[in-house]
């Protein structure tokens, strides 16, 4: 395995003064600024991504390097076209100077000189270029009025090929893999970890055998992926990520990993079936209810494991805790601030005019934004791409169980590991062999073993659960009926309803209106 060049840097110190306020990261008449000019000693410095062929590494003009020194972020170097020059506060004498080029890519956090001790990024995004991630301490202790220092900058990653090949035109996304960088300034150590589902998305191109490169954080081996673990960010092909040797620092894979994402018709996270909405539309839906994982370090969105799953009273929700999961929601609550007073998962307020779509009462939630919609987030098991899945309006709710063909024929009550439920059939439904399937209002009479229903599922079929219904922390109704939001809102009276698809033992109501603080499930769909 040939090594990523180790890039030789110096730096050359020189004192000045300034005054600012400390308490913002800047320095104060007490404080002592440094300017630091890097000179690089290569002598091409054109280049804004690794060279494949040798693993070198070379800066290029908007470059940034990060400074930390006594525990903290002191400042950033920017790269000219020439060399690294910029200013850092406080150093801390008679100590290295710790140096850290994070890819180009944006930390997740504010930094303020003297203050931050933590920062991090994801390099989930490779599309453009290699966000390369390396760090150095200065060879030198720092000493006030000392001006030239130097330092190895050595790369905390890996170099690898994968031989991809596809028909789509896409970015290639791969799950799984270390993707986070967190950078502590009190330790002086950059630590790799894994961010959602791991995705490193690698540049777009089709064909056969098509050379994609990609910078991969240290980890131990993993064996091959899941199904759908690699798909094209246009979710119209899937593949299985392939096993992955050990990743060491430093490291160049130039022979290739060979991966082949070709399967097509069904996007990461979906139903395998299609579904008629309207006379022109159809799509697919989600693999479970959505779900919102406030218990996380960092929350998320997600999909619920199996289509029965949902949470009830077991998880706190009802309260208005932010830091419990849940899947009953206000309508409007996708957690972006698009002008409603009560935006956020958590919201619990009994004023329906606080959950508003973009403020105002006549707005649907795909209006405007379109951020109001939960299907606006990152879904971490739907592809994890922003703005893919949509929540259904009530005439298409309408249209699914009353006017697409044979509407009638495709859904029945039925009971799914002992959970009732709504099922519904897509639009080429066939029945697998040695199953029933009653339509209509059978009083949950469709009763399926796990067994049976992963037959059903992997046919199509869809499973709505009775997960009930919230009124501020009161949850009612849990395994008699489903209640599942509309992104249409509702014009008439009561002035404050929204629209959503409901259901019991003996019916359903597609027609219906409700408050919008009432906490509903969600059921996304993304279009075929």
């Amino acid at each position: 395995m040939k090594k990523i060049s180790i890039i030789l840097v110096a730096f050359a110190l020189a004192l000045t003064m300034s005054q600012c306020k400390k308490n913002d990261g800047q320095p104060t008449s007490n404080d002592e600024v440094v300017t630091i000019t890097l000179n690089v000693k290569n002598n091409d410095n054109s280049k804004v991504v690794v060279n494949t062929a040798t693993g070198t590494v070379d800066f290029e003009t908007g470059d940034k390097i990060y400074v930390g020194s006594g525990g903290k972020y002191v400042g950033f170097l920017t790269h000219n076209g020439t060399n690294f020059s910029g200013n850092i506060t406080n150093p801390t004498e008679n100590q290295p100077l710790q140096f850290y080029f994070l890819g180009n890519v944006t930390p997740q956090e504010t930094l303020s000189a003297g203050t931050t001790e933590e920062c991090s990024v994801i390099i989930s995004d490779q599309t453009e270029h290699l966000p390369v991630i390396s760090c150095a301490a200065s060879n030198e202790n720092y000493v006030s009025g000392v001006t030239a220092y130097s330092a190895h900058l050595l790369n905390k990653c890996a170099l690898v090929k994968f031989n991809v090949t596809t028909p789509s035109n896409s970015p290639i996304c791969i799950t799984g893999m270390k993707n986070k960088v967190t950078v502590d300034f009190t330790q002086n150590t950059m630590t790799p970890s894994m961010d959602g589902e791991g995705v490193i998305m690698l540049p777009a191109g089709s064909g056969e055998n098509v050379e994609k490169w990609a910078i991969l954080l240290p980890q131990e081996a993993l064996e091959q992926g899941e199904e759908g673990s690699a798909y094209s960010e246009d979710m119209n092909y899937s593949g299985t990520r392939p096993e992955i040797p050990t990743i060491i620092e430093n490291g160049y894979l130039g022979e290739g990993i060979t991966m082949t994402i070709n399967v097509g018709g069904y996007p990461v996270g979906t139903i395998n079936g299609l579904f008629s909405v309207s006379v022109a539309k159809q799509v697919y839906f989600s693999k479970g209810n959505l779900q919102f994982i406030g218990s996380a370090t960092t929350p998320f969105w997600k999909f619920a494991d199996n289509q029965w799953d949902y949470f009830g009273t077991t998880t706190g929700q009802n309260s208005d805790s932010e830091t419990v999961n849940r899947d009953l929601f206000g309508w409007g609550t996708s957690g972006y601030n698009h002008g409603a007073i009560a935006y956020q998962p958590w919201s619990t307020s009994i004023n329906s005019s606080d959950y508003f779509a973009y403020g105002n009462r006549q707005y649907h939630l795909y209006d405007q934004t379109g951020q109001a919609d939960w299907g606006y987030n990152t879904i971490l098991n739907g592809g994890n791409i922003i703005h893919t899945w949509r929540t259904l309006t009530s005439e298409e709710w309408i249209y699914l169980f009353n006017s697409r063909n044979s509407a009638g024929q495709k859904y029945g009550h039925g009971r799914v590991n002992e959970v009732n439920g709504i099922i519904i059939l897509p639009d080429n439904w066939i029945l697998p062999e040695g199953l029933n399937f009653i339509s209509g209002n059978s009083d949950w009479g469709n009763e399926y073993t796990l067994e049976q229903w992963n037959r059903m599922e992997t046919a199509g079929a869809v499973f709505l659960p009775t997960a009930g219904y919230r009124v501020e922390f009161d949850i009612s109704n849990e395994d008699v009926s489903g209640y599942y939001w509309s992104s249409s809102n509702y014009n008439g009276y009561p002035a404050n309803h929204a629209r959503y698809f409901g259901f019991h033992s003996n019916g359903i109501y597609a027609t219906y209106s409700d408050h919008r603080d009432r906490g509903y499930s969600v059921r996304l769909v993304q279009d075929y």
